[in-house]
């Protein structure tokens, strides 16, 4: 009887551990995929911050030229504002997300993960957009 037990027990934990691990492997690529949004994005931070660096000496040096272009020395700053905050939303994001797992569900850190992916990729689309205005404002 208690060889029994024991194998009703083994295999009722082998059921549970089949039935959780596509899960798991789930978030293990969802993981994954985060980081890849992230490492794609990051190296572009270096030169996210020299074009706000950029942007604010041209307004600066309409300012210096001609003190009314208050609309072209108003683009560079907005630009410039524009870099920052995609810089900084990277930086916010990276603070807040977490790796840490213990103690939650699957499906506890499933819903996490979805939550964080929306937001990585919010961050890559306002670092791609600043830069694309950048391109498109700044003159070399």
């Amino acid at each position: 009887m208690k060889l029994f037990s024991s194998f009703l027990i083994l295999l009722f934990s082998m059921l549970v551990l089949a039935c959780a691990n596509p899960l798991i492997e789930a978030n293990k690529e969802m993981r994954a995929q985060i980081i890849g949004v992230h490492d794609e994005v990051m190296p572009k931070i270096g030169q996210l911050m020299s074009l706000e660096k950029k942007a604010l000496a041209q307004a600066d040096s309409l300012f210096a030229q001609d003190s009314t272009a208050s609309t072209e020395i108003e683009a560079m700053r907005s630009l410039a504002g524009q870099l920052n905050q995609a810089h900084e939303g990277m930086f916010v994001w990276m603070r807040q997300y977490s790796l840490e797992e213990e103690g939650k569900t699957p499906e506890e850190i499933k819903t996490y993960l979805d939550e964080q992916l929306v937001k990585v990729n919010q961050v890559n689309a306002d670092i791609k957009a600043a830069m694309e205005q950048a391109a498109s404002k700044l003159k070399d």
